[in-house]
């Protein structure tokens, strides 16, 4: 009699394992190539950018020049609509007076091609070369801003190249960590196939760090950003924001604003 129930159970869980395993990226991956607004509609003049990633494939962005002794910003966002829902951000870096280039990774917004893991570095990368080539920005000018799973993209970026500086904003240790949270019945660590770990990337970095999260965020639990934050190397500096994992109220928050300018005018000048 307890057979069947118990069979019954195995069996929805075995299919709930293959289900995360086969379409894990399903649980990653939010984009969308609807634009609800563009920079004109909000007084923003961007130059739209195309960035050659592959031979065949190519990312969209846009690019807001700034003052010429201001830093350059290369924006990554978060894993879920496209660079039509970060214009607030471009609103306020562009009142800094800082050049941004901001990026959709492939099959986010008009770029073409699929998100993973891979694409998402491969996608950063050509876009800080495209800064040095076609800008003629010098590494010691450009600051990485990595929003959400951004972040990890920013840091692995960091790693691998010189920077000025990194912006780590609402982002997690790592996507293993997160799946341990969401799924905590499940042995994520045996199915995913991704592992944007920024926690293990802070520790090769020697660039000045900026960590920024909110404790009431409902996505990334605020103690990510906390271990972030006690990872990284000095010269660092940790801001609290208020409000969800969305919000973006917090860019009118004097002490971030305060924080981010001060950040973009000195990164090594951070404590």
């Amino acid at each position: 009699m307890l057979l069947l129930p118990l069979l019954a159970v195995a069996v929805v869980y075995v299919t709930i394992l293959g289900y995360v395993y086969f379409f894990q990226n399903r649980f990653i991956y939010y984009p969308t190539d609807d634009f609800a607004v563009f920079p004109a509609q909000v007084g923003l003049v961007c130059e739209d950018v195309w960035i050659d990633v592959t031979p065949t494939e190519k990312i969209n962005g846009w690019y807001i020049g700034g003052w010429p002794d201001k830093r350059t910003v290369l924006f990554l966002h978060g894993n879920g609509g496209n660079i039509g829902h970060r214009l607030p951000h471009l609103q306020f870096l562009q009142s800094l007076g800082v050049s941004v280039l901001i990026i959709d990774y492939r099959g986010y917004g008009r770029s073409k091609g699929k998100p993973s893991e891979e694409n998402f570095y491969a996608d950063a990368s050509a876009s800080y070369q495209w800064l040095i080539s076609t800008k003629e920005v010098g590494p010691d000018r450009i600051i990485l801003f990595g929003e959400s799973i951004g972040g990890a993209v920013a840091a692995d970026l960091a790693a691998k190249s010189p920077c000025a500086g990194l912006i780590l904003e609402s982002s997690f240790t790592s996507i293993r960590d997160m799946a341990r949270r969401v799924f905590p019945f499940l042995p994520t660590g045996l199915l995913l196939r991704s592992e944007y770990n920024t926690l293990e990337k802070l520790d090769r970095l020697t660039c000045p760090v900026l960590v920024t999260h909110s404790p009431e965020d409902e996505i990334v639990p605020f103690d990510m950003g906390e271990k972030l934050y006690a990872a990284a190397k000095p010269p660092k500096r940790f801001v609290q924001l208020h409000g969800t994992h969305n919000d973006r109220d917090y860019l009118d928050q004097p002490d971030y604003r305060q924080a981010v300018e001060a950040f973009l005018g000195d990164p090594a000048g951070t404590r």
